[in-house]
C-alpha cells in the first residue's frame, strides 16, 4: 500500500504541474536595450520592404502589377498548378507550356524553392499502366522545367495514377479531371 499511494501522490503532482500555465519571464529593458532593439526592428522593415519590392519587380515581369509573393497572386500565371491531359497522353497545350515555363522562371531564380509533381491518371486502365501514365505525365513537366534550367534537385516526380481522383463518377467529364498532373510548391 505504501507503494501505490507513493505513485499516487507523484501522479497527483505530475498532473497539477501540467496545468500549471507558465509564462516567459519578463525582463526589464534598460533605455539603452530598448533603442538597440527599435534600430534592429527598423532594420527588419527595411528588409521586408525591399524584398517587396523584389517580388513586385518580379510580378511585373510576369505580366501582373501584383504587389505581394508572386505564387499567392491570383493573377500570375502562377497560380495555374494543375495541367490536365487527353485519354492515354502525356503530351502539353502551348498554353500549358507556356505557363510551366513561367513556373520555370520562377524557380530558376529561386534555387531554394521545391516542387512535387504529382501525377494523376483516369480509373480506366489496369493499376500498372495508370502508375506508368502518370509518371509519364508529371516526368513530361519535369523535363520542360529541367531545359529551362531548373535545378534537378529542385524537382520531385510521384505517380498516384488512379489512386487520388478529384472527381468519383464514371464518366467522360470526371475522368477528364482526373488526368492531370499537379504542381506542390514546398510550404503552400
Amino acid at each position: 500500500m505504501g507503494k501505490g499511494f507513493k505513485y499516487l501522490l507523484i501522479a497527483i503532482f505530475v498532473v497539477s504541474l501540467a496545468g500549471c500555465k507558465f509564462g516567459p519571464v519578463k525582463k526589464r529593458v534598460s533605455d539603452e536595450d530598448a533603442a538597440a532593439l527599435a534600430a534592429e526592428q527598423e532594420q527588419q522593415k527595411q528588409k521586408e520592404a525591399e524584398t517587396g519590392a523584389e517580388d513586385q519587380r518580379y510580378g511585373a515581369e510576369m505580366g501582373g502589377a501584383f504587389a505581394g509573393r508572386e505564387l499567392e497572386d491570383p493573377n500570375s500565371p502562377l497560380a495555374k498548378r494543375v495541367f490536365y491531359f487527353e485519354l492515354d497522353s502525356s503530351s502539353l497545350s502551348p498554353e500549358d507550356r507556356e505557363v510551366i515555363s513561367a513556373h520555370a522562371n520562377y524557380l530558376s531564380m529561386q534555387p531554394k524553392v521545391t516542387v512535387v509533381l504529382e501525377g494523376h491518371a483516369d480509373e480506366r486502365g489496369s493499376r500498372e499502366y495508370n502508375i506508368a501514365l502518370g509518371e509519364r505525365r508529371a516526368r513530361a513537366i519535369e523535363q520542360l522545367l529541367l531545359v529551362q534550367g531548373v535545378s534537378p534537385s529542385q524537382v520531385q516526380v510521384i505517380s498516384f495514377g488512379e489512386e487520388r481522383p478529384v472527381a468519383l463518377d464514371h464518366n467522360e467529364a470526371a475522368w477528364r479531371l482526373n488526368r492531370r498532373v499537379e504542381i506542390l510548391y514546398s510550404g503552400y
